[in-house]
């Protein structure tokens, strides 16, 4: 078995099941955070709930350890897949063999990406705690952080400009991922495409639209 997760296939298939995993939490993530265009209470109830329990301790340590899967493989495969290459084309494939530029720049997406998650955490998840009370509960009042921070137009831009990286990163990843499990074969290989990049438009924008509705909108 250590020698097939060793292999280039294996580490596909970890870096693809990673992939998915992060996948899910970050749609998930998303739509949580949607709550914040019900009332901050509907957002700040959300958060308690996710927080207050024990599995979030899980939760954390299953992302952690996709996280590394996934950063691992990726280094591993592309120096491998460098060291593979014996010299450079000198003109570019064109036509069905021409590779996106999603897929060329999955690299640097996923380190700039890695930077503003690691930045994201410092801010939200160890950022100043304020308090309010939601139906006689005493929580952290999330929703006030999030709206003072999209105050500030650099945290802003840099923002959307990384939630636009990271729906580049997710049109390309979650297909090759897909692909990498054998599930783009056959006749239903468009179909798939069609799906994450769907899927990478609806992440990005609904992230995107928090920021923009605080920044213009919010009352404080």
């Amino acid at each position: 078995m250590s020698g097939f997760l060793g292999s280039t296939v294996g580490k596909k298939y970890l870096m693809g099941i990673s992939g998915l995993v992060w996948a899910g939490f970050v749609l998930a993530h998303m739509a949580g955070n949607l709550l914040i265009f019900v009332s901050h209470d509907a957002y700040n109830s959300y958060g308690h709930a996710l927080t207050s329990g024990k599995l979030i301790y899980i939760a954390e340590a299953v992302l952690l350890l996709a996280l590394i899967v996934h950063v691992y493989t990726a280094v591993s495969l592309t120096i491998s897949n460098r060291a593979a290459k014996e010299q450079k084309y000198a003109v570019a494939a064109k036509g069905a063999k021409r590779v996106s530029l999603a897929s060329r720049t999955m690299a640097v997406q996923g380190s700039l990406i890695l930077v503003f998650v690691i930045y994201h955490l410092i801010t939200f998840k160890y950022g100043t705690h304020y308090e309010t009370t939601v139906n006689g509960v005493v929580m952290r009042d999330l929703a006030r952080l999030m709206e003072e921070v999209f105050q500030s137009t650099t945290y802003v831009v840099w923002y959307v400009v990384c939630l636009i990286l990271l729906g580049f990163h997710l049109s390309h990843g979650v297909g090759s991922s897909f692909q990498s499990l054998g599930l783009m074969e056959g006749t239903y290989r468009g179909t798939w495409k069609k799906l994450s990049y769907a899927y990478a438009v609806i992440v990005a924008l609904g992230f995107i639209a928090q920021p923009l509705y605080l920044f213009f909108f919010a009352t404080n």
